[in-house]
């Protein structure tokens, strides 16, 4: 069976993450996506711990896909550095995850 991934990144609206998704989706660098939230993040940039509220995208792929996905979301993201990170499906419905290779397919 192929590898299958699910790369998440986080935003900070849901309009911006219908975006992410989509254009994800629309380029066939995943298969599917949901989006999570809002949810609460707590972080240090520039010296100060935030607290903010944004929205998750997972996106399920191959993971031959993973370094596109990455750099698509990379250059559609609006944050100065983005989470990107992929997290390896140990197993599933074996006709689901054929289908997310197929639909990361031309």
């Amino acid at each position: 069976m192929a590898g299958h991934v699910i790369v998440t990144t986080t935003t900070d609206s849901e309009d911006k993450a219908r975006e992410l998704a989509a254009g994800a989706i629309a380029a066939r660098l995943g298969a599917c996506a949901q989006i999570v939230g809002p949810v609460t993040s707590v972080y240090r940039w520039e010296g100060a711990v935030q607290t903010e509220p944004e929205w998750r995208v997972e996106i399920k792929t191959a993971a031959d896909r993973v370094g596109a996905l990455t750099d698509h979301l990379r250059s559609a993201h609006t944050y100065d550095l983005p989470e990107v990170i992929a997290t390896p499906i140990e197993g599933g419905s074996a006709e689901y995850l054929a289908w997310v290779v197929d639909e990361t397919r031309a």
